[in-house]
C-alpha cells in the first residue's frame, strides 16, 4: 500500500490537505520534519500514515491523555492496531498493553512524555523497533510558549539512550517563529523539512463583544445557538461553578469541568460532553486539549485569555470538521486583572526554572497579554490582528470577524480628545506619576469616588469635564487615542501617558476622529428576538436537506450508543452534510462521501445506504 491506498481505505478522503504529503514523503525517506498547521489541518494524519507503512513501531509523545483515548477510538474504528500508555490505565491495562507492545501486535502507540523517564519503559524501547517518534503539541518544549511542559525536555534524552535514533516528527498548532527556533533547538533536529501551512482557519468566525453584563450576554448567545455544541470557556474555578449553575438553572444542558472536580467527576463531565448528553461544557483551560470532537459550533470566552497563543488554540476547538463555527470573546478590564494576577503568582507551575528563569518567563507571558488585550480592543480584522502575531501575511479585511461585518461611522472627538489628554497631563503633574486608564476615566466623568478624593484629583481642572458621556464611550475614547499614537499604557505599571504626537492636538488644534462600530452581532440577536429571520451571516450551519441531515443524525446517534463512541467517531457532522448532499445509492457511490473510506463502508455501509433509500 502506499499513502493514497492508506488515506482512502482507512480515513476516507481523496486527497492531501496542504503540506500532509509533503511532511509524510519526507518522514518516509527517513527526514525530520517539523509541522505548523492549525487546529483541524490535519496534522495527526502526518505520522498516523507514515506509522501504517513504516516497519516496526512509531511512537507518539502527547501530554494529553484526552487526545490519546479520542485518537486511539478513532483509529481503532478505522481498522489500525493502535494503543495509548498514560496514567489512566489500571495495573492490568498496562500491564496487557507493554504484553501487546513487546509482541508487536501495534504499529503506533501514543505515550505521556514522564512515561519516557521510566527506566522499565526506557529497557523495553531499547529492544524494540522504533522507527517513528512523534512529537505532538511540540510548543511545549518551549519556555517561550504558552504551555511549557518540564517534561518534554525529558524527550532528548530518551533519544540519545535508543540505539538507533528514530525519524524525529514535530507538530504543533500555535507557535511563533521564536518558538519554533527553539523546538529544532532543543529536539536537536536533523535537517528537519519545515512545513507552516499557515494559522488562518477561514471557517471561524472571530468575535468580541464588550457586555456591561457578562451573564444575560452569555444567555443570548446560547439561545441563538441552541442545540449546538459548544465550550465556555472561564478564566477560574469560581467562575465555572457560577456560570454553569446558571446555565442549568436555566435548562441550558451544561455540565462543568476544572481541576477542583475528582478524577471521576471530570472523566464523567468529560463523557457527557463528547457524547452529546451535555452539549454545552463550562471549564477552565485545563479542559480541551486533544478533544477531538469535531462538531463543536462555538467556543465561548466568558474572560479573556492571557495570551493569543492560548486563545488561538481554545477557541479553535471549534470547527475543527471544518464547517462554519464562531470564536466569542466577552471582554471587560477586570479580565486584565485577572490575568496578571495569574501571571504574577504563577511560580508554583515553573518549580524546576531558577527565579531568573521564572521571571524571564513572567517577562515574556507579560508581553503575551499585552497583545492579547491589543486583539481585545482593536477595530482592525481580528482574524488580521491573530495572524500578524503568528508572522502570516492576510488581506486587510476577512469579511469573517465582528469587526468587519460590523458598520461604521467616522465621529470627530477633537474636542473630547484635548479634554482627555489635558486631563491626562494634569493628573501627571499633580502626582508626578501616571494613572491607569480607569482613574482617568472617572476624574473625567466627575465620579464621587474615595479614591479620587484622597489623591486630590477632584480638584483638577478637567475633573467632570465628560460628565454627560458614558464610562462606555469614554474609555472606547481613550483607547481610540492610544491606537492613534496620543497616548501610551506603560506595560509594568499599566500607567497612562501622553506621547511628543499629543501636543499637536493641545496646542496646535490638529484634528482627531475616530471610527466608531456597530455591532451586529447584537442586531442579530435583537432581530431573532423580535422574531425575523436571521440574516446569511448566521453562524448556524444549514444543511442542503435539513430532513435528511437530522435523520442521519439519529442513525448515527443510534450506532454510537450501540457501539458506545462519540457519535463523531462514526462519522463527522461534515461527513453527513456531503451525504445529505450526495445521497448516494449504492457502495461505490457511498464512497465517494468525504470520509468515507472502505474500513467504514463495511461497518457503517449498510445501514445508511438502507437509510438513504428510505430517503430518496
Amino acid at each position: 500500500m502506499d499513502k493514497y491506498s492508506i488515506l482512502r481505505t482507512h480515513f476516507g478522503y481523496d486527497s492531501f490537505r496542504q503540506g500532509q504529503a509533503e511532511l509524510i514523503d519526507a518522514v518516509l525517506a527517513g527526514r525530520d520534519v517539523f509541522g505548523v498547521m492549525p487546529t483541524g489541518g490535519g496534522k495527526s494524519l502526518c505520522y498516523q500514515i507514515p506509522a501504517l507503512l513504516l516497519p516496526g513501531l512509531s511512537f507518539v509523545v502527547s501530554p494529553l491523555i484526552s487526545l490519546m483515548q479520542d485518537q486511539v477510538m478513532a483509529l481503532r474504528e478505522a481498522g489500525v492496531a493502535a494503543a495509548y500508555i498514560n496514567s489512566s490505565l489500571s495495573a492490568e491495562q498496562m500491564r496487557s498493553v507493554l504484553a501487546n507492545l513487546r509482541a508487536g501486535r501495534y504499529r503506533l502507540v501514543y505515550v505521556a512524555p514522564e512515561r519516557l523517564e521510566n527506566e522499565d519503559f526506557l529497557r523495553l524501547c531499547q529492544q524494540t523497533d522504533i522507527r517513528l517518534l512523534a512529537v505532538d503539541e511540540a510548543h511545549c518544549i518551549s519556555q517561550w510558549g504558552q504551555d511549557f511542559r518540564p517534561s518534554y525536555l525529558k524527550i532528548l534524552d530518551f533519544l540519545r539512550a535508543l540505539p538507533r535514533r528514530p525519524v524525529v516528527a514535530a507538530f504543533t498548532a500555535t507557535a511563533t517563529e521564536e518558538v519554533r527556533r527553539d523546538v529544532i533547538r532543543i529536539l536537536e533536529l536533523r535537517d528537519p523539512l519545515c512545513v507552516v501551512t499557515g494559522f488562518d482557519r477561514p471557517n471561524l468566525r472571530w468575535i468580541v463583544l464588550r457586555p456591561k453584563q457578562k451573564l444575560p450576554a452569555l444567555e443570548g448567545l446560547l439561545r441563538e445557538r441552541e442545540g449546538q455544541s459548544g465550550i465556555v470557556y472561564c478564566a477560574t474555578r469560581k467562575n465555572v461553578e457560577q456560570v454553569c449553575e446558571h446555565l442549568q438553572a436555566l435548562g441550558v444542558p451544561a455540565t462543568r469541568y476544572h481541576a477542583g472536580l475528582s478524577e471521576a467527576e471530570r472523566r464523567c463531565n468529560q463523557e457527557d460532553f463528547v457524547y452529546d448528553r451535555r452539549p454545552v461544557m463550562v471549564a477552565t483551560n485545563a479542559f480541551g486539549m486533544g478533544i477531538d470532537k469535531s462538531n463543536v459550533r462555538f467556543v465561548i470566552h466568558y474572560n479573556m485569555p492571557k495570551s493569543l497563543e492560548a486563545y488561538y488554540q481554545e477557541a479553535g476547538r471549534a470547527g475543527r470538521d471544518g464547517e462554519a463555527a464562531d470564536c466569542v470573546l466577552l471582554f471587560s478590564a477586570g479580565d486584565v486583572h485577572t490575568a496578571r494576577f495569574l501571571i504574577e503568582n504563577s511560580g508554583e507551575e515553573n518549580e524546576a526554572l531558577s527565579e531568573e528563569e521564572r521571571e524571564a518567563v513572567r517577562r515574556q507571558e507579560r508581553f503575551r497579554l499585552n497583545r492579547m488585550v491589543e486583539y481585545c480592543k482593536t477595530e482592525n480584522c481580528l482574524r488580521g490582528c491573530i495572524l500578524d502575531y503568528f508572522g502570516q501575511e492576510h488581506p486587510e479585511r476577512c469579511g469573517n470577524c465582528s469587526n468587519c461585518l460590523a458598520e461604521r461611522k467616522t465621529v470627530d472627538i477633537t474636542r473630547e480628545a484635548q479634554m482627555i489628554l489635558s486631563c491626562v497631563a494634569r493628573v501627571r503633574q499633580t502626582l508626578g506619576y501616571n494613572v491607569g486608564a480607569a482613574l482617568v476615566s472617572r476624574t473625567l466623568r466627575g465620579s464621587k469616588d474615595k479614591r479620587l478624593e484622597q489623591l486630590g484629583l477632584d480638584e483638577l481642572s478637567t475633573y467632570g469635564l465628560l460628565r454627560g458621556e458614558s464610562l462606555d464611550t469614554v474609555t472606547v475614547y481613550i483607547e481610540g487615542l492610544e491606537r492613534l499614537g496620543y497616548l501610551r499604557t506603560d506595560p509594568v505599571h499599566r500607567g497612562i501617558g501622553l506621547t511628543d504626537k499629543a501636543s499637536a492636538v493641545l496646542f496646535r488644534g490638529e484634528r482627531v476622529e475616530l471610527q466608531l462600530l456597530r455591532d451586529r452581532e447584537r442586531e442579530r440577536q435583537r432581530e431573532k428576538n423580535r422574531g425575523k429571520a436571521p440574516t446569511q451571516s448566521d453562524s448556524a450551519p444549514q444543511p442542503v436537506d435539513r430532513d435528511v441531515f437530522e435523520a442521519l443524525r439519529a442513525l448515527r446517534r443510534e450506532i454510537a450508543d450501540r457501539e458506545k463512541v462519540p457519535a463523531y467517531v462514526v462519522f463527522s457532522d461534515a461527513t453527513l452534510r456531503d451525504m445529505a448532499t450526495r445521497l448516494p445509492q449504492t457502495e461505490a457511490a457511498f464512497l465517494q462521501v468525504s470520509g468515507v473510506g472502505e474500513y467504514k463502508l463495511q461497518k457503517y455501509g449498510a445501514a445508511f445506504l438502507a437509510k438513504l433509500r428510505e430517503l430518496a
